[in-house]
Order: structure tokens, then C-alpha cells, then sequence
């Protein structure tokens, strides 16, 4: 696996060394040694959920507080998203900064969202099957959201809004200024 910090260096790319020949190709997705070894710290991952999307599908931009932040490892198994991180830790030095990856089946590249990142993705081909790890449990109580229309966040969903297709939460969800945020200084890997 290869491991390329973003322009906001802890959201991570991640990309598996793919072997294939003519039966088809196999490939390590996850491996906790050398991604812990690169980052430094431990993720212990609890959880493996998998959406599945069609065309404009936007999900996001999502993040969970109070001792129930996630760290994400995110990928495509089927199509293409472009996949969302945005820095919502008050104090960061990229606060309100964000990262956009394309993650496709065919490229196999993964993000690795870390806490205090919302997330979300939406979906360019027909239909996408996208796969996550986290490292706590989704908490309804303690899910927020970001606005995925924010100005301030100038995010290129690649679509046109028109095209969107969003769950009424997601509509609802407020702009980043307005938004409970997570602290910079707090530290989620003791």
C-alpha cells in the first residue's frame, strides 16, 4: 500500500498495489501495521458499512461529537465518487479547507477521513457501491452535518446541483459558521 498525504496532511490517499493477470487481479484493501506505521498512532476499526448510490447521490457532508467522532477509511468497490473531507476543527490551520478525491472502482483509491473531518461523496457514475471503516459507532444523537452547498466551502461536486439527490436531513444541515465544531486541540489518539 501507498500512502500520500493531501494538501491538508492528515487526510490521507491510500493506494493498495494491484496484481492482476488473466483470472482477474487481487489486492490487500487494509492492513493495520503499515497504515499505523505511517500515521504514527492506532486506529482500531469496529465497523465496515457499504451505501449503495445511483447517479447524483450526494451523501454529506456528515461527522459525528461528543466522544463519538469517526475516523473513516473509505473506498469504492463499484463506479465513481467524488469523495469529500472537510476541516471543521476550530484553531486548525486549514479550518474550512477541504480535500476532493475521485475514488472509483477502477482506480482503487481510499481515503483515510481522520476525526474532526466532515465527510460526504457523491456519486458520478450509474450507480456506486461504496465501502467504509470506522473506529466508533454511528451515534443518532450525536450526528451533525455541514451545509454540502456551503460558498464558504467552495467544494466542486463535478454536477450540476440540479442533478443532485439528497436526503431531507441533508437539506437541512447548516453552513459551516453556523455548525457545532470539533477543537483542534483535542487529541484522538492518546
Amino acid at each position: 500500500m501507498n500512502y500520500t498525504r493531501t494538501q491538508i496532511p492528515d487526510v490521507i490517499i491510500c493506494e493498495p498495489k494491484v496484481f492482476g493477470d488473466h483470472r482477474g487481479y487481487f489486492m490487500e484493501s487494509f492492513k493495520e501495521a503499515p497504515l499505523q506505521e505511517f500515521l504514527g498512532y492506532k486506529i482500531n476499526f469496529c465497523q465496515d458499512n457499504e451505501s449503495s448510490s445511483s447517479k447524483g447521490v450526494l451523501r454529506g457532508l456528515h461527522y459525528q461529537i461528543n466522544g463519538f467522532e469517526q475516523t473513516k477509511l473509505v473506498r469504492v468497490i463499484q463506479g465513481k465518487v467524488i469523495d469529500v473531507a472537510v476541516d471543521i476543527r476550530k484553531g486548525s490551520p486549514t479550518f474550512g479547507q477541504h480535500v476532493a478525491v475521485e475514488l472509483s472502482a477502477e482506480n482503487k483509491k481510499q481515503l483515510l477521513v481522520p476525526k474532526g473531518f466532515a465527510h460526504g461523496f457523491i456519486v458520478l457514475s450509474d450507480t456506486a457501491i461504496f465501502s467504509y471503516k470506522v473506529d466508533a459507532p454511528y451515534s443518532f444523537e450525536n450526528d451533525r452535518g455541514i451545509a454540502f452547498n456551503d460558498p464558504s466551502l467552495q467544494i466542486d461536486w463535478k454536477l450540476n446541483e440540479s442533478e443532485f439527490v439528497l436526503s431531507e436531513k441533508d437539506t437541512q444541515n447548516p453552513i459551516l459558521k453556523h455548525a457545532e465544531l470539533l477543537d483542534y486541540t483535542t487529541n484522538y489518539y492518546e
